[in-house]
């Protein structure tokens, strides 16, 4: 009956998605639209070198780097989750769904998944063409363990992005308005996930201090792995980092829901 419960839930968010279709196809399709900037960005710094090297990487590995952050940013990243979210307590939609047999964060979650996974289907066509067309540039790794660890590093970097952004909308419970602080978050996640750059090309003392904090297991570690940049010890530390945060996110996240529950009071839905 639960899952029953939740796959109506994740097919009640397949149709909303479809609701404006044609901003939800438009936005999927120009999702990409970043990525050749990107390269044509690079490509001028490197002015044709193909030997030249920035902060370890050559042309070629830039641009693996960015077409896989572009790739994984598709496949984990909320889309105005936390929004919905503070718009629902802020306007009182959370009494209807506080009266129903539901799980609140479970059934934000099946929300985000079914909106992840249409949007990957949607942009995925066109990402296989840049990487077609950049097959020149770009190596699969060998080892079937690179694609095991990749996987479980994307899916933690998915469940720690959701977490987030829900324990950011929680906030919605003392706070009338969160945009600032949403926006500060993302100012900090944007420079660092790795979205600009790789982190390695930080000062070391930066990095290290980068390491020990959530941002860079959202985009920037799971790349890394897929690129085989980081191995034995540095590897496993940083996927128990990664599995300590995600920890940590989950019991925000429910402490959160509990203490804003308690002082909730509905004025809308």
């Amino acid at each position: 009956m639960t899952f029953a419960k939740y796959a109506k839930v994740f097919d009640v968010g397949l149709q909303n998605t479809f609701v404006y279709r044609w901003n939800f196809i438009l936005r999927s399709v120009f999702g990409i639209v970043p990525l050749i900037g990107t390269i044509f960005l690079w490509r001028a710094m490197f002015a044709g070198d193909a030997t030249k090297q920035l902060g370890g990487y050559d042309y070629s590995a830039l641009i693996t780097y960015f077409m896989l952050a572009v790739f994984v940013e598709n496949l984990v990243t909320p889309t105005e989750d936390e929004w919905q979210i503070a718009a629902d307590i802020r306007d009182g939609r959370l009494s209807a769904l506080l009266l129903k047999p539901l799980n609140y964060l479970a059934y934000r979650f099946t929300l985000y998944a079914s909106y992840r996974l249409l949007y990957v289907l949607i942009v995925l066509p066109g990402i296989a063409l840049v990487f077609y067309c950049l097959r020149g540039h770009f190596t699969f790794p060998g080892d079937p363990m690179t694609w095991l660890l990749f996987a479980v590093s994307t899916a933690m970097a998915a469940l720690l992005q959701f977490l987030l952004a829900y324990s950011l909308a929680m906030l919605a419970f003392w706070l009338l308005e969160i945009s600032t602080i949403i926006f500060i978050v993302f100012s900090l996640e944007y420079f660092l996930s790795g979205q600009i750059f790789p982190l390695d090309m930080l000062p070391s003392w930066l990095q290290g201090l980068v390491k020990w904090g959530p941002f860079s297991y959202e985009l920037y570690f799971p790349v890394q792995i897929f690129m085989e940049r980081v191995k034995g010890f540095a590897l496993y530390e940083g996927l128990a980092i990664q599995a300590t945060w995600l920890l940590l996110a989950w019991l925000m996240a429910l402490s959160l829901w509990r203490a804003g529950v308690r002082r909730y009071q509905a004025f809308g839905g």
